[in-house]
């Protein structure tokens, strides 16, 4: 970070910050000014490509309308030549005006041995058996263009087949012309000093070729120009260096119809950018004049452009950043690294897609970490986070590259498994599930074991919707956890009614304290000796409208899981409180009442502030308050423990362990903590009448109670023996049915006010007995 922080100071100082801004605006003119060069040049192929199609229309017009009189001269001398009045020569054609003049077109005849017969005009040589546009006749008939041969002065001849009366080959009717007259049209103006006009054949050699004045005959075609002109889908000019110039041109190439040839133009390329190379050259120019002028302004600006500069660059890496990590935390959760809730979402949407599509079947599996509340009350937030983490890891470990892991929340996880096969390819994903993250965990230098349940529900069978799906899978998982934790479910219909009957008591208890459905109940603790009652413990009950009294074993651990346990604690809290005062204005002695508080409240950040406020708004003083709390506390966070235990402490508040002796911790503990109290678990005195070693502990509790000056308080006394043995045994006080039920306050302010000072032993003269 240092590192960091050092290299952006060095880069904002203005010897390295102004070359800076110089060179960017540097390199901004040069991008623009060859972006404009670029497009000049673009600009410039465009008009050369538009020109050239132009010149291929115009040329391929001049030929052919040529060719269409030579053709036709040649049809007319073989219709004479064919009918059957016989032969008459070419003179009486010419006579009748039926012939090209001769200054142009040669017109001839041959026999069938090749001897020229008849001619408009003297020819050099009187026999063209060897020559190609005769050969080309002699096996079908066809319109023939032969190659013109030699330097200037070249000539073109075109050949038609005469046939005799019976069909037999008769010879040939050829026009002879001059090869440079189809290249005539070529105009420097327009074509430049190094364009081309040509005719091609179809073997691929120029029948007639010019380039500026240079006029060639028999030429090889470039390869590049010969299969253009064989491709009639052809219509792109194409880039050519051939000839003996080597000029680079861009060619266009069109086969005539109804002629086996190829009319070629092409212009030369650096002739056509000419233009765009020296409009490049004059933006360079300016563009050199321009970064002069930056450089100076560059120079005058300094300070205003570095803080401009600088504001800038912060904002942009500031909105990066935060992009970046928006974009992020949309799709992966910030712990694990795992997709969140969101993606997925779209993950199983798409692969329900799919599954559909394909016909087949995927699986969710729904994931909840057992008591991971524990953990996180126990060893505090750190080692939760920690071993999500390592959960994760663990997760991803046990799944396909093509199944996704992702984190919905809290210690929940969600697998997707696409294309599954049988349903018992999911259950052996969750049996690995199992076994990997029942393997020990090490969390703050300690080994802790943590186990997880799991809830599946398959495509189609139990869903054909993302929601149902996930629905389904929760409803398992919620099953697993009801089958004692630690396995997995599949979904079934059959076993959802107790799922929805936990959700719908969930839903109802969030809305049970502003409804006023909870009251309190009260049960005293008696003296051992006097049987007075030394104090009150404050139990908690709900009046649900719909299903009557529903008692704390079915709502509070939901209440400790969903978090409403806290708010439901402060009212339980400050009502005691109310109670405790209203029965001191009633002209009762002062008394102790005791409230029992669970994990989530204990561990809570706002107790001691919420006590204190408590305390104040009542008005009851902080001694007659006891808190109690169970001794599996003891044994986690002993540090947070011991903090929050002084400060209560400190208030001068009663700490009682609850439920002590059911094997969580070791007798000698208690003397690390500053306890009042210690309250014998009901388990042990059930049995205490019985065998020696049935009641050892039992003593042995008392006993070390005793030894560290704590009052000892046995719960659940519901026989005359079990008071008796506790009485010889020099227990402190009982509490439980042997006495009275927990009563409403009304009955409970009765049975106080009831008291009366000659009372001696455990009730006897109260009229009490056991219910």
């Amino acid at each position: 970070m240092q590192v960091l922080k050092r290299s952006v100071d060095r880069l904002i100082e203005p010897q390295i910050l102004f070359p800076l801004t110089a060179l960017l605006l540097l390199a901004g003119v040069w991008a623009m000014t060859f972006g404009i060069a670029r497009v000049r040049h673009s600009a410039a192929e465009q008009a050369a490509a538009a020109s050239s199609a132009e010149l291929l229309d115009t040329y391929e017009a001049q030929v052919v309308r040529a060719l269409r009189d030579i053709d036709q001269t040649m049809n007319l001398v073989k219709f004479w030549h064919e009918r059957e009045s016989g032969r008459r020569g070419l003179a009486e054609l010419k006579d009748h005006g039926l012939l090209p003049s001769d200054l142009l077109f040669v017109v001839s005849v041959s026999d069938a041995a090749g001897t020229i017969v008849d001619s408009t005009r003297p020819l050099h040589e009187e026999s063209v058996a060897g020559r190609d546009y005769f050969q080309g006749q002699l096996g079908k008939e066809t319109f023939f263009v032969g190659q013109a041969a030699g330097d200037a002065g070249a000539q073109m001849h075109f050949s038609r087949r005469l046939n005799g009366p019976a069909g037999a080959f008769d010879g040939i009717v050829m026009v002879a012309v001059d090869a440079a007259y189809f290249v005539s049209g070529y105009e420097t103006s327009i074509s430049g000093e190094d364009g081309l006009l040509g005719l091609l054949g179809e073997d691929g050699m120029y029948r007639v070729r010019r380039s500026g004045e240079r006029v060639s005959y028999g030429e090889a075609a470039d390869p590049a120009v010969a299969l253009a002109a064989r491709d009639p889908a052809a219509v792109e000019p194409v880039m050519a260096r051939g000839g003996p110039d080597g000029v680079r041109r861009w060619v266009r190439t069109r086969e005539l119809y109804g002629f086996p040839i190829v009319a070629v133009v092409g212009l030369g390329v650096d002739e056509q950018l000419a233009g765009a190379v020296l409009d490049t050259r004059t933006y360079v120019w300016r563009a050199a004049l321009a970064s002069v002028l930056i450089v100076v302004l560059s120079a005058l600006l300094g300070r205003l452009s570095w803080q401009l500069a600088r504001s800038r660059l912060r904002e942009r890496e500031a909105s990066l950043a935060n992009a970046e990590h928006a974009e992020y935390l949309a799709y992966h959760d910030g712990l694990t690294g795992l997709p969140n809730r969101s993606m997925f979402s779209k993950l199983l949407n798409q692969a329900i897609s799919e599954a559909r599509r394909y016909e087949r079947s995927l699986a969710v599996a729904f994931l909840d970490l057992d008591r991971f509340k524990q953990i996180n009350d126990s060893l505090g937030h750190e080692a939760g986070d920690q071993l999500l983490q390592e959960v994760a890891v663990r997760l991803r470990g046990c799944v396909r590259d093509s199944d996704t892991v992702a984190r919905l929340g809290g210690d929940e996880f969600v697998v997707l498994l696409p294309e599954l096969g049988r349903r018992e390819d999911a259950a052996r994903v969750a049996e690995k599930i199992l076994a990997v993250v029942a393997r020990p965990f090490t969390l703050m230098g300690q080994e802790f074991r943590v186990t997880v349940s799991i809830g599946i529900s398959s495509y189609p069978e139990d869903g054909r919707d993302e929601q149902t799906l996930t629905k389904n899978a929760d409803i398992a998982m919620y099953q697993a956890k009801e089958g004692g934790k630690n396995n997995f479910q599949f979904y079934a219909v059959a076993r959802n009614v107790n799922t929805l009957e936990r959700l719908t008591l969930e839903a109802s208890l969030r809305h049970a304290l502003a409804r006023g459905e909870f009251h309190l109940l009260y049960q005293a603790k008696r003296d051992i000796v006097s049987g007075r009652v030394t104090g009150m413990e404050a139990l908690l009950r709900w009046q649900h409208p719909d299903l009557g009294v529903v008692v704390p074993e079915q709502f509070l651990t939901v209440a400790e899981e969903s978090g409403l346990i806290v708010p439901i604690g402060r009212w339980v809290l400050k009502t005691a409180c109310l109670q405790n005062v209203a029965w001191q204005r009633r002209g009762l002695p002062p008394l102790c009442i005791a409230v029992n508080l669970t994990a989530r409240q204990f561990y809570d950040e706002a107790l001691i502030a919420d006590i204190c406020a408590i305390l104040e708004s009542t008005g009851m003083e902080a001694h007659l308050l006891e808190l109690e709390f169970t001794e599996a506390l003891l044994i986690h966070r002993v540090e947070d423990t011991l903090r929050i235990l002084t400060a209560l402490k400190a208030l001068r508040i009663r700490i009682a362990i609850d439920n002590f002796g059911t094997g969580y911790s070791l007798l000698a503990t208690l003397q690390k903590f500053p306890l009042d109290t210690v309250k014998i678990d009901r388990s042990l005195i059930r049995d205490i009448t019985g065998p020696a070693h049935e009641t050892a502990l039992a003593n042995a509790i008392i006993a070390i109670g005793k030894s560290l000056s704590l009052t000892v308080v046995a719960q659940g006394v519901e026989t005359r023996d079990q008071a008796e043995y506790l009485r010889t045994h020099a227990c402190d006080e009982l509490q439980g049915f042997y006495f009275e039920r927990p009563l409403a306050a009304e009955e409970s302010t009765k049975l106080l006010l009831g008291q009366s000072p000659e009372i001696t032993y455990m009730g006897e003269r109260l009229g009490l007995s056991a219910v």
